[in-house]
């Protein structure tokens, strides 16, 4: 029960008051830090997942997201943007129910981690990227329709690529070597938790060309429990100050060595007239500029790099390189 105050205390307080000895806002404050501060909890649905380790997810997908943009672009050649809209701790039952029939829902093996976590792209971008595969311009289609066998194996490839993307933002938290399972097009079949289990889910807004649509992640909480304590900004930069510190050049030089180059040999060259080339018929001599002897100019890209002689080895057309040249650059 809280004290009474008598008529000359109160007058007291109101006088040191006014006279400034007291301050009121310290009396506010100290009787506030008497009390004991409540938190709600939900027990039928309790938060497993901290603001923090949230946080570090959106910071690890926003590396995710950079890669999605700069592979998807060499590969649709069409402009694309990506961006995170969201990162929450929702209900697994949630996300599923949330899902059309049908849908593309990829089931990616999270190993080491035991478990799966899933990625679900709209079905619109899925349409779109069927038709920029097979020579079309993006389009997409309205209303929903089951995917045929042909488009399901087109779009594993695609989830089997961004499933491979996770690897890198994650390797300063786990070494990650992701699988793809599978592509169900039905949620209720992706049946990996139970329905109260909470996952964190990453929702990207992600637009390929003219078409707009959301690509989710979900990752329940089970998979990634082990390596929770890892989800903290203070281990996360950490390990990128370690990484800063490392030397990148040898990193860097055994990744361009495994760069894909076009290398071509020229034999000669000519000039035909458009109604020669029309006539051109089996068993036709074209005479090119050089003899037979001459040497070939190599060219890697358009770069000429090497001058060789053409020979044959283990049955097979090949160039014996005699000269490395340097600095020239073909005008083609």
């Amino acid at each position: 029960m809280s004290e009474i105050l008598s008529q000359g205390e109160i007058d007291d307080l109101l006088s040191a008051l006014n006279s400034g000895s007291i301050d009121a806002d310290e009396v506010k404050k100290s009787n506030q830090s008497d009390e004991k501060l409540i938190k709600e909890y939900n027990f039928a649905r309790p938060s497993k997942f901290s603001k923090e380790q949230l946080r570090t997810l959106e910071m690890l997908f926003e590396n995710y997201v950079r890669l999605m943009v700069t592979n998807f672009t060499v590969l649709f050649r069409s402009p694309v943007s990506a961006e995170i809209l969201s990162v929450e701790a929702i209900a697994y039952q949630e996300f599923i129910n949330s899902l059309p029939i049908p849908t593309i829902l990829a089931i990616v093996d999270f190993y080491p981690l035991k478990g799966s976590i899933l990625l679900e792209i709209s079905n619109n971008i899925g349409y779109s990227i069927i038709d920029r595969l097979l020579g079309g311009e993006g389009k997409t289609v309205d209303g929903g329709r089951d995917f045929s066998e042909i488009e399901i194996a087109i779009l594993e490839r695609i989830m089997s690529r961004c499933s491979d993307l996770l690897v890198e933002p994650w390797e300063s938290v786990i070494e990650l070597r992701p699988d793809l399972e599978k592509i169900e097009t039905n949620p209720q079949y992706a049946q990996m938790i139970s329905y109260n289990e909470m996952v964190a889910l990453v929702t990207i807004d992600l637009q390929i060309g003219e078409v707009q649509g959301m690509f989710n992640i979900c990752i329940p909480y089970m998979v990634i429990e082990p390596i929770m304590d890892k989800l903290n900004t203070k281990h996360w930069f950490s390990n990128l100050q370690k990484k800063d510190e490392s030397n990148y050049d040898v990193v860097i030089e055994k990744n361009i060595k495994k760069s894909n180059l076009m290398c071509r040999a020229e034999l000669g060259t000519t000039q035909l007239t458009v109604g020669e080339f029309a006539n051109l018929q089996v068993g036709d001599v074209v005479k090119l500029d050089k003899a037979v002897d001459d040497h070939i100019e190599v060219f890697v890209d358009s770069f000429m790099k090497y001058i060789g002689s053409p020979g044959v080895v283990n049955n097979h057309k090949a160039i014996k390189i005699q000269e490395v040249i340097r600095g020239e650059e073909f005008d083609g």
